[in-house]
């Protein structure tokens, strides 16, 4: 081949390269891919379409937080025999597949996630999210064939008849991008420090009847990865006491912007106002301290803990509320 034909056929090769690179980067990217998160959306969903993600809450100062989506009815009985169905070794914590006595299907997570998913569960219900009946018992008996074993401590969450998982739903795109519930959610993740925020975390329910306005569920189901501290490069600590109390909340409010610089979690550069910031911090602000108390004792944690827990998030609250 002479020099002016390989020359030509180079020439080609590297348009086709440039071409096929540039329409990969014009190409829209999966959900849970892009690297910054901004909320934005060409319409506001109707107050029928929202009631799928969240509903204010008419009873918010009255909710019963010792108990949460369930109510006190739907209690796991502590002392019941729980039936093995299946075990999950997968994600950062182990647990089990069971049925109770009444014929009631329970996921069972083992380990400090046990306590944090309840307390995070039971914050995201208070303002109105949408959450399934969670429970933490200090232990549990589990029948495998003909061996009892007394387990635990772990979290029980019902998957209620009626209710069939519909997949996952993405933070970055969803019908909810633009309005303030949306952003108020992600703020309360910052605030509880929830750095595993990632797509699989999330599923939709589809309902048989409709409740709460809404037929179909938008909730954020994994929380255990909550109550700690971030780490920039690695994962973060979960339910980690002293951690939590040392981690910052705004690093920064500028031009009506607020920012999270510590935050590592995944969407860490959501572009949020401090209108958003207050949104949530005003709902949380309406908790009575007995609320707040009933969190954490729902949780299995001692009053001090608690308390430690409580004054650090209560000063985020108070810090939401101070933006101008």
């Amino acid at each position: 081949m002479s020099r002016a034909r390989q020359l030509a056929a180079i020439v080609v090769v590297v348009s086709a390269v440039l071409m096929s690179a540039g329409a990969r980067a014009q190409a829209p990217r999966p959900p849970g891919f892009l690297p910054f998160l901004h909320f934005s959306h060409s319409a506001a969903p109707s107050a029928d379409a929202l009631a799928e993600l969240w509903n204010e809450p008419p009873d918010l100062e009255q909710r019963n937080l010792l108990y949460g989506a369930g109510g006190a009815e739907a209690v796991p009985d502590p002392d019941a025999r729980y039936t093995f169905l299946s075990r999950d070794t997968t994600g950062f914590s182990h647990g089990y597949d069971v049925r109770d006595p009444q014929g009631r299907k329970w996921s069972v997570k083992l380990g400090p996630e046990a306590q944090t998913e309840v307390v995070v569960s039971r914050l995201i219900w208070a303002v109105g999210f949408h959450q399934p009946p969670t429970y933490y018992l200090m232990k549990w008996i589990l029948v495998e064939g003909k061996t009892v074993t007394t387990q635990a401590a772990a979290r029980f969450r019902l998957e209620a008849p009626g209710v069939k998982k519909d997949g996952p739903w993405a933070w970055d795109a969803n019908p909810f991008a633009g309005t303030p519930p949306l952003s108020g959610l992600y703020v309360l993740m910052v605030m509880v420090d929830n750095w595993d925020l990632k797509t699989s975390n999330n599923v939709i329910y589809q309902l048989t009847e409709e409740h709460d306005g809404a037929s179909r569920w938008y909730i954020v189901k994994d929380l255990g990865a909550s109550l700690g501290a971030n780490r920039a490069l690695i994962h973060g600590t979960r339910n980690d006491l002293p951690g939590f109390e040392k981690e910052p909340f705004i690093t920064s409010a500028k031009n009506g912007r607020v920012e999270f610089n510590h935050f590592h979690g995944a969407w860490k550069n959501k572009n949020v106002t401090a209108a958003e910031v207050k949104w949530i911090s005003e709902r949380l602000a309406r908790l009575s301290p007995a609320q707040w108390k009933d969190v954490f004792r729902a949780a299995g944690y001692g009053e001090s803990d608690g308390d430690r827990y409580i004054a650090r998030l209560r000063q985020k609250v108070a810090d939401g509320l101070a933006l101008r």
